[in-house]
């Protein structure tokens, strides 16, 4: 076996290495934890120094083309006014071997007077930025790759490797399908269009109809008279989403009652109505409407985790985004 052969086989038994021990990270809650944050998150700010920063802008734009909202933030730009492109709701993932990168630590503190946690990917979990990380994933000791061991090889694989995980779990969390991305891509909506999330669109707050199930069919058809969105959600005494009730549903009922005066909303609202989650794509709040089991449908409800409803997306809000098409 010549020396070529010998030195390459010894490279990648230390690559090796270094992913057995990024498996055993998997099996640690920070991991999970990390994962949830990230698809919580509005946006995900990537960022490292040197080699580490190169591999944060590929995997922020790994995001960016799997609909996830993301960017590569460079720290010496971030403290020379690109910080200002940080807004609530982001979450900070950091890159860093040593975790000790002045550039990075710099920017630290700046990240939580704006209060935006931080995701850090270390190699040691005692330096500064594991210390002040929310979540810290520290890979351990390693060994880099080759005679050289201040060339970052084992290093630069692991980042790579971590960054295509938190890729896969995220577009897979968010049930993301080839067609969405057809749909999201230039040949569907555009620009930074391509990455807006339910509660992007979503009517929320005063503009949300909700009104209790204790309530009357008459009190119901003033709420959907005031929001014009053709619908109302329909609560229980937690405010947890019990049904709606529709503008379609109105018509059917006088159509078969005759008269609205006596009936009980609880009766004649459609229980278990369809629902999404605000962090979900608004591609797939289109999928989920036209391709609803009973046939298409124009509106979603957005819960929380609790089940309460915090908004209403309708599809007419979500086609508006489709390009125009030139005129032929």
């Amino acid at each position: 076996m010549s020396d070529t052969v010998e030195l390459a086989r010894s490279v990648l038994a230390a690559e090796r290495t270094g992913l057995e021990h990024l498996e055993r990270l998997l099996e640690s809650p920070e991991f999970e934890r990390s994962v949830d944050l990230l698809y919580r998150s509005r946006r995900i700010i990537v960022s490292g120094v040197g080699k580490s920063g190169l591999i944060a802008q590929r995997i922020a734009a790994s995001f960016r083309s799997t609909a996830t909202p993301a960017f590569f933030l460079h720290p010496t730009e971030a403290i020379h006014g690109d910080l200002g492109l940080i807004a609530d709701g982001d979450v900070a993932l950091l890159f860093s071997k040593s975790g000790e990168s002045e550039e990075l630590t710099r920017l630290l503190p700046l990240f939580h007077r704006i209060s935006v946690p931080i995701v850090a990917v270390v190699g040691r979990s005692d330096s500064e930025l594991a210390r002040v990380a929310d979540i810290t994933l520290s890979l351990g000791r390693i060994e880099e790759a080759g005679p050289l061991k201040l060339v970052p090889t084992t290093s630069g694989t692991l980042f790579h490797v971590l960054g295509d995980l938190f890729v896969t779990c995220l577009y897979v969390r968010r049930g993301i399908t080839e067609n969405e991305l057809a749909f999201l891509h230039p040949g569907g909506l555009i620009g930074a269009q391509a990455t807006l999330q339910v509660r992007d669109l979503m009517h929320s707050g005063e503009a949300l109809p909700r009104i209790s199930q204790e309530a009357s069919l008459r009190e119901a058809v003033v709420e959907i008279i005031d929001k014009r969105l053709g619908v109302t959600t329909v609560v229980d005494e937690a405010g947890l989403l019990t049904g709606i009730l529709t503008d379609g549903d109105l018509r059917r009922i006088v159509h078969r009652y005759g008269r609205i005066d006596g009936l009980r909303l609880a009766d004649v609202m459609t229980s278990h109505p369809r629902t999404i989650d605000g962090g979900a794509l608004v591609a797939s709040a289109v999928e989920r409407m036209e391709n609803n089991p009973k046939g298409p449908i124009t509106c979603l409800v957005v819960i929380d985790a609790d089940g309460r409803p915090e908004g209403i997306i309708h599809l007419h809000d979500c086609l508006r985004l489709k390009p125009e098409r030139s005129a032929r």
